[in-house]
């Protein structure tokens, strides 16, 4: 019974013997050399840990086949992170792009005032007073002393309106 339990003897001294070796292993394929002595680490703790009967013939094999299973696992884990780094800046362009207008204010103001400027008398007037004014249908209906239906169907036609003639010339 005593035989299958790990001889860490036989782990340690392969240690000593192969650390160099199979760091230089490992940081020829991943080109990191700290990543590398993580990795080889890592090894040895999997083999400190494992349950297995581990002999002097099967050592070297099990050390490079678990050190080439955790760099493929490094590679997956990078390819994750770069992905997930590509989409964070892709994201963040797009929101910067976003913001960042070729068009100052002033510029969209204007373009804006000679969009109102375009409307009905009455349209100006309930446009004015909900965007500048900030009142609601119902304050605006009552200073004008017009139907509410009345001043919600003009300011819906002057915020189409104003939405047409400003993509048409902000585009």
């Amino acid at each position: 019974m005593e035989n299958l339990k790990p001889d860490f003897t036989v782990i340690a001294d392969f240690y000593t013997c192969h650390y160099e070796e199979l760091v230089a292993f490992v940081s020829s394929r991943i080109l990191n050399n700290e990543e590398a002595e993580d990795i080889v680490q890592n090894v040895f703790m999997r083999l400190l840990n494992t349950d297995k009967m581990i002999t002097v013939v099967t050592l070297p094999n099990l050390v490079y086949t678990i050190a080439r299973n955790m760099i493929y696992d490094y590679w997956r884990h990078r390819k994750s992170v770069d992905e997930y780094e590509h989409y964070i800046a892709c994201r963040m362009l797009q929101e910067r792009n976003n913001y960042m207008s070729v068009y100052s204010i002033n510029d969209i103001a204007e373009v804006l005032e000679r969009g109102i400027a375009r409307l009905a008398d009455k349209q100006q007037v309930i446009y004015r007073m909900s965007i500048y004014g900030g009142l609601k249908i119902s304050e605006i209906s009552d200073t004008l002393d017009i139907n509410y239906k009345s001043a919600e169907n003009r300011l819906g036609l002057a915020r189409k309106e104003i939405r047409r003639y400003m993509a048409r010339m902000l585009a």
